[in-house]
């Protein structure tokens, strides 16, 4: 059976400065290409592919179905810390869930929702 190896997620965005700079001062990430129309960002293990699409359909009326990654982090507490004070828009603040995960969400500017989450148990 073949290994799953990266995790790489392609999103639409309406415009690629403004959310390159969301991920890089807000959320931390690293640019590491940027091929015309794209800009193709990394945290650690997670890899962003932004896409430049002004005209797609708004991400925030998608609602519920916005939600694009539930992401597995060794200190969830520190990571929700430091994404506030960068003035992230928190959607879900931090809490210890029955299913043994502490988690928070938040929210990008193009309405992407992420999901932090620590395995507790």
């Amino acid at each position: 059976m073949s290994e799953i190896i990266e995790t790489r997620y392609v999103l639409a965005v309406p415009n690629l400065e403004a959310s390159m700079q969301y991920y890089r001062d807000v959320l931390g990430f690293e640019l590491f290409v940027q091929p015309p129309g794209w800009a193709y960002l990394r945290r650690d293990a997670l890899i962003v592919m932004l896409g430049e699409c002004p005209d797609a359909l708004p991400v925030s009326e998608l609602g519920d179905h916005s939600y694009f990654a539930y992401i597995v982090v060794a200190d969830a507490a520190a990571l929700y810390t430091e994404f506030k004070d960068k003035g992230a828009n928190i959607l879900k603040p931090l809490q210890t869930e029955p299913w043994e995960m502490k988690e928070f969400a938040i929210i990008t500017i193009d309405g992407h929702r992420l999901m932090f989450g620590e395995y507790i148990s």
